[in-house]
Parts: C-alpha cells; sequence; structure tokens
C-alpha cells in the first residue's frame, strides 16, 4: 500500500476502535503479549491460599467471569465494578447466583463492614492500601497483579513524544512502602518485563486508541508522521515493539 492507502486504513482502524470489557480479540493474530509469561500465577496465588470457608471479594471484576471460575461459593463471594457496560453485564450475572456484588470506582470508600473478608484480589484494578486494611480481617489476605507505570513505555514514546505519564511511579517499590507502611506483612512479590510486539501499524492504532491514558491525545491526523515512522520499522524487522510491566503482591493483615 502506498502511504495515502495507508493513513486511509489507519483511519479505519481508529474508528473501529472501542473495546468490551477487556477484551483484544480484534488482534488476534496482529499482535503478540506476553502477558501469559510472567514470574508468578496470579490464578495459582489465590487457590494456593483459598478455602471454601472464607469470605472474599473481587474488586474491579470486570464482567466476573475470573470470579466465577474460581468455583467459590457464591454465598461467601463479593465483588465490585465500576465499568457500567460491566456493571449491567455483573448485575444481571453475579446478583442472581446470591454473590454480594456493588458498584464501585477509585475514589470510593469500598461499600462493607470493618473486616469483612479474609481474602481481597484484585487482577490490574485500583485499590486504596487504608480501606482494604479496613475491610479485610486479621489475617486476611489481598493478591493483586498490577499493570506497572513502565507498561507500554517504548510504544507511548515512539507515538506520543514528549507525554507525561502520570503512572511513572506505580511500582513494586512504590507500592510495597504503601503496604509496609500500613501495617501489612509482605508474603509474596515479583516484578517483570515482558515483549509485547505489533505486526502492522493498524493494530497499534487501535490499541492505541483503546488505552487513552497511555497514549494521550493521541489521533492518526495529530501523530501521522510517528505512525509513519512506526510503518518503517514494521517493513523493516516485521514489527513494531514494546516492553510490558507487571508487579504482584501478595499482602497480610
Amino acid at each position: 500500500m502506498n502511504i495515502n492507502e495507508l493513513k486511509k486504513s489507519w483511519l479505519a482502524e481508529e474508528q473501529a476502535a472501542h473495546i468490551h470489557g477487556w477484551d483484544f480479540s480484534y488482534l488476534d493474530g496482529r499482535f503478540d503479549s506476553s502477558d501469559d509469561d510472567l514470574d508468578w500465577d496470579y490464578r495459582r496465588l489465590i487457590l494456593e491460599r483459598l478455602t471454601p470457608e472464607m469470605r472474599i471479594l473481587d474488586i474491579d471484576t470486570g464482567g466476573g467471569e475470573f470470579l466465577l471460575s474460581l468455583g467459590h461459593p457464591h454465598s461467601m463471594t463479593a465483588a465490585t465494578e465500576g465499568y457500567p457496560p460491566n456493571v449491567e453485564l455483573c448485575r444481571k450475572t453475579l446478583i442472581p447466583l446470591g454473590i454480594d456484588f456493588h458498584y464501585w470506582q477509585e475514589g470510593m470508600a469500598l461499600p462493607f463492614d470493618e473486616e469483612s473478608f479474609d481474602m481481597v484480589i484484585n487482577h490490574h484494578g485500583s485499590y486504596d492500601v487504608q480501606d482494604l486494611w479496613r475491610v479485610l480481617k486479621k489475617g486476611g489476605v489481598f493478591i493483586t497483579q498490577q499493570v506497572g507505570g513502565d507498561n507500554d513505555r517504548e510504544l507511548a514514546d515512539l507515538l506520543c513524544p514528549g507525554r507525561i505519564n502520570p503512572y511513572e511511579s506505580h511500582c513494586l517499590a512504590s507500592e510495597l512502602e504503601k503496604f509496609s507502611r500500613q501495617g501489612f506483612t509482605i508474603e509474596q512479590s515479583g516484578e517483570c518485563f515482558r515483549p509485547i510486539k505489533f505486526f502492522d501499524t493498524g493494530a497499534l492504532v487501535w490499541f492505541a486508541r483503546v488505552i487513552p491514558w497511555e497514549f494521550p491525545d493521541f489521533s492518526v491526523e495529530k501523530n501521522f508522521d510517528r505512525l509513519c515512522v512506526a510503518q518503517e520499522m514494521v517493513e523493516k524487522d516485521g514489527c513494531v515493539s514494546g516492553n510490558i510491566h507487571r508487579f504482584m503482591i501478595a499482602a497480610v493483615k
């Protein structure tokens, strides 16, 4: 394709850039991320500690799919979510099962009493350390896997040079300090970087549009010259690549 045809295709990807929940299946075969090849297994971290008599809470549960896959007794399960389409989905699927579901967003207090839970889990979502301390029972555990502040940094710097990254300090060391100050005992932790590759520039356009907090004010028109640089990389190397940043914490009250 010539450059005009490429731009037309990138504009089409920009228009198609919508996501439901956290589903990247639109890019199947067009990008590769090593999110399943971390130094730990989030699911295993939970199941190694989980017993049927525990009362558990999943913060930012998405559509509740992962929570339900744990097979925990519904009467001992609670969940929160703040993304409107997923909130409606959870109300339709989780509440009829007897799961204690509530709408919740970052900045709000968790809608539960003190010392309500034996375990709180959180996958790539928000949390407040003081509020976690409040809702956990003594001896209760919080388990989280987080997207670190350096996630996709190379890609974001390529497309949006000079950007300000508001999440730059979000890393394992800074979060461990918060938990330790609150009084938590760190039972387990880890941090790693893994490659992410895009095999066509249009896939990167779609990705950048659905994650605006990493690619601020990005658009095909505004960042066209940077997309041309990315296209040169694809033509030369077969892909444009960066790194994902993940960390994990298991902390006990």
